[in-house]
């Protein structure tokens, strides 16, 4: 059985950001067409569940997986 990544805090400045925006801003993906296509592919995680809505609002403490890393939403 293999450990899950460590997670990493991504500090976003303010207390909610989109789903979107957020794996750009945390670099886990570099362009809007990427960001829509992992998430409609449904490569993209959210505390534990598969989340298709790019437009989600994301809170502190939220947890994102995507491609093997794990990162939360931090203030």
């Amino acid at each position: 059985m293999t450990n899950p990544a460590p997670i990493e805090d991504v500090p976003i400045g303010g207390e909610v950001i989109r789903l979107g925006q957020f794996l750009k801003f945390a670099g886990l993906l570099d362009s809007g067409g990427h960001v829509k296509e992992a998430i409609i592919n449904g490569y993209v995680v959210v505390n534990g569940e598969v989340d298709r809505r790019r437009g989600r609002q994301l809170q502190l403490g939220d947890i994102i997986s995507f491609d093997g890393r794990r990162v939360r939403v931090c203030p």
